[in-house]
């Protein structure tokens, strides 16, 4: 997912929200099965889902189809495969026996529709559930299609029973605070994207610009959105800053200058090869941004 910043989820069963989350400066839409549609009005949902990944988006396009214990779950990528969104989204996932199991079917419908095996990514929520914290070592292992992973701290406390998941600053209390570490290191441990959970208070942009900024400044590269508002906060905390640039390419410079040495000095510090490939890092964030 190199380049994207913000996930926008969008109710899989309303054109008009659909429609605003694609003029939105979203840089990839989550057209949701799960949450977000009633159990009445998910069949009608797979059917627009589909007809809007089929009429093409400069986005990327994921689905979150519905838990792989569900009977649901089959039936949304029955009706979406075939329209080859660029990824599916797993919720629920508790490690990567699932991610494995979920390319078994996925390959299968690919194999049906006569799409090249392989083609479709996939993007775990991975701390939705206690069971699923102790899965998090394992998604190194899990198929090539992982394209991220994003964590969330809602379902986790509905999980635990706990009657909230943020203290009275506002700041994550240590069980969602654990869980979003854990998430960040497995998406290092996998050499995958690690994408920040929602900040549910639409209607609270300093809160959010707030998180997303941390986020940002302890390694993570996206945050989902809930509302198209959130979206340009977002993708403001996750561009590099001008001093960011300047900084990093005058790193890659050095390095350059001096291609024999292992390290240089800068400003009164000295720098090594993890410094380069983190100013790397920033410049090709920069360009696909």
């Amino acid at each position: 997912m190199d380049g994207i910043r913000s996930l926008l989820f969008v109710p899989g069963d309303s054109e008009r929200k659909i429609a605003k989350g694609l003029a939105s400066a979203a840089d990839a839409l989550i057209l949701d099965l799960e949450d977000s549609v009633t159990a009445e009005r998910r069949a009608l949902a797979r059917g627009l889902c589909r007809e809007v990944i089929a009429a093409g988006s400069a986005k990327m396009l994921f689905v979150r189809i519905n838990a792989l214990d569900t009977h649901d779950a089959l039936l949304d990528l029955a009706a979406v495969v075939r329209a080859r969104p660029f990824g599916i989204m797993l919720p629920k996932c508790r490690s990567a026996e699932d991610l494995r199991c979920l390319d078994h079917m996925v390959s299968a419908l690919e194999v049906r529709d006569g799409i090249p095996r392989g083609t479709l990514n996939v993007l775990p929520i991975v701390t939705e559930t206690g069971a699923s914290m102790f899965g998090l070592n394992t998604y190194g292992e899990g198929t090539p299609r992982l394209t991220g992973v994003l964590w969330g701290g809602e379902d986790l406390a509905s999980d635990i029973g706990a009657h909230a998941n943020r203290d009275a600053t506002g700041r994550y209390t240590p069980t969602y605070e654990l869980a979003r570490t854990f998430c960040l290191l497995a998406a290092t441990s996998s050499r995958t994207t690690a994408v920040d959970a929602v900040f549910t208070d639409f209607r609270d942009s300093e809160g959010l610009r707030a998180e997303a900024e941390r986020a940002a400044l302890d390694g993570f590269t996206a945050k989902a959105a809930i509302h198209p508002d959130q979206v340009d906060v977002i993708n403001t905390a996750f561009t590099p800053s001008a001093e960011q640039l300047a900084f990093a390419q005058r790193v890659v410079a050095l390095f350059e200058d001096a291609e024999a040495t292992a390290v240089v000095a800068l400003d009164g510090r000295m720098l090594d090869r993890p410094h380069l490939m983190l100013a790397k890092r920033i410049l090709s964030r920069a360009r696909l941004g």
